[in-house]
């Protein structure tokens, strides 16, 4: 049988035995094609399915979908804002427990709402919404020194040195992020003490878990492109391509990822994040209910509409400060200063959020790293108290107008309803729908967790 090919008229047809050999190396090319295409298809969806920011599944039923923080950085005291005790006010001038001179509040305390609850005059505006607030009075930390308290807040590390993904970090490994284009995690005004970026880091999480930092007035540092976009996105896009390579060699950094995601998210937020942060886009009206003003004063108003702004087109947690707080000295002033600045925003945010339908899924926390003492420091100040202090939620799936714990009669000590600060990290990771104790990361031969080895969740104040 000959192998060339036959012809007829101006065609050529081959031959049985060319055909037959053709037609078998084609069988194989078609193998083949076929198992590539299903690897393709394989990868492409553990692509899709392992894409770091990609929403995941609550793993408990809840109703909160983000948070907002209020952080009020210094210690608030509370026994001059929202822990109201008479018997203080009664023992002005009188030894207190452990030595000290007790000193009662200089401001008048009042009942509010259907609750009665008693709030501060300091701060009038937050005290209309009281039936909202679900107080929780009886917190207590390990240590006194702002830094290692501050860092526990935000961490759950015990010990400064000991350098554990902050909160935020956590919340958006085990849930994701609702808008691709924006960050998950975003600090305004975040502290340069205290810890500093320890407190909005990823630490040995990977690195598109950390927070993103911007100012009040919504700058956001290296955000314009240096290179046109078609440019840049063929620069990522190499980049990926060189990424993909490194991590299929055995032994490959894992941080060479989140650099990659970084860059992604980056390009992305160049056509989104500008107009998001330009809060002259909000009606006067909306400024106005704020208290939005130029310079320092208005810092605070400032970062309550872009936490609203940035809760509302999808970011899981947005962290926003006021320091300031550490009234060692000049007290009343300073507490007056402080709450003019958080009062009015802080119920403005309350009301726009009900207003737009995101409180129900919005959880907002308010408070300090730790308390202050009832008893006097120097002519005019109080110092620190780790034993007893409260902080308030309001929103999704909280109690409203409820209050869980006590402090003692002078404010000093928790007695009932005692929360350690794991007991709100683990109450918190609940009310957004994650197992404190399931959600772990393994590192260096271990699981680790944001309540570490410690944690209850306190289901009382869960409406």
């Amino acid at each position: 049988m000959s192998d060339f090919p036959v012809q007829h008229g101006d065609q050529f047809s081959p031959s049985r035995r060319s055909l037959l050999k053709t037609a078998g190396t084609g069988f194989g090319y078609l193998a083949l094609a076929g198992m590539l295409g299903m690897q393709n298809k394989k990868a492409a969806a553990e692509s899709r399915v392992e894409a770091p920011l990609a929403p995941k599944l609550q793993q408990l039923a809840a109703k909160a979908k983000r948070i907002i923080f209020l952080f009020m950085e210094g210690a608030m005291s509370h026994v001059d804002t929202f822990d109201y005790k008479p018997r203080l006010q009664e023992s002005d001038g009188k030894p207190g427990q452990g030595g000290g001179k007790l000193v009662a509040s200089k401001f008048k305390f009042s009942q509010h709402g259907q609750t009665g609850t008693w709030v501060s005059e300091l701060y009038p505006h937050v005290a209309k919404h009281v039936d909202q607030l679900c107080f929780i009075r009886g917190l207590h930390t390990d240590t006194p020194a702002h830094p290692q308290a501050v860092i526990q807040l935000h961490t759950g590390a015990r010990v400064a040195s000991l350098t554990r993904p902050s909160m935020g970090a956590w919340l958006l490994y085990g849930l994701g992020t609702e808008n691709q284009d924006l960050p998950g995690y975003i600090t305004i005004n975040p502290s340069p003490n205290f810890g500093g970026a320890v407190n909005y880091g990823s630490a040995f999480l990977p690195a598109h878990f950390q927070g993103t930092r911007i100012n009040d007035s919504g700058f956001l540092p290296n955000l314009k492109a240096e290179v046109a976009s078609p440019l840049q996105r063929r620069q990522i896009e190499l980049v990926q391509e060189m990424n993909r390579d490194l991590r299929a060699v055995p032994g490959a950094p894992s941080e060479i990822d989140g650099v990659i995601e970084s860059y992604e998210l980056a390009f992305r937020m160049q056509g989104k994040v500008p107009e998001l942060l330009d809060i002259s886009k909000e009606p006067q009206s909306v400024l106005d209910a704020y208290g939005v003003k130029p310079g320092p004063a208005g810092s605070f108003a400032r970062q309550c509409v872009l936490a609203r702004r940035l809760s509302e087109a999808g970011v899981r947690f947005v962290q926003i400060r006021q320091g300031g707080w550490d009234h060692h000295n000049n007290l009343n002033k300073g507490l007056i200063a402080n709450s003019a600045a958080t009062d009015q925003p802080t119920a403005a945010l309350l009301a726009d959020l009900e207003q737009r339908g995101l409180l129900d899924e919005t959880l907002v926390l308010f408070g300090s790293e730790f308390g202050r003492l009832p008893t006097a420091q120097g002519p005019d100040g109080r110092d620190h108290n780790i034993t007893g202090y409260p902080m308030w939620l309001a929103g999704a799936g909280v109690k409203p107008g409820f209050s869980y714990g006590a402090t003692d009669e002078y404010g000093t000590h928790a007695v009932e309803g005692r929360m350690h600060t794991m007991d709100l990290h683990a109450t918190l990771l609940a009310l957004m729908g994650l197992d404190h104790e399931s959600l772990t990361y393994r590192y260096a031969g271990r699981d680790f967790r944001l309540t570490d080895v410690g944690g209850n969740v306190v289901r009382e104040i869960m409406a």
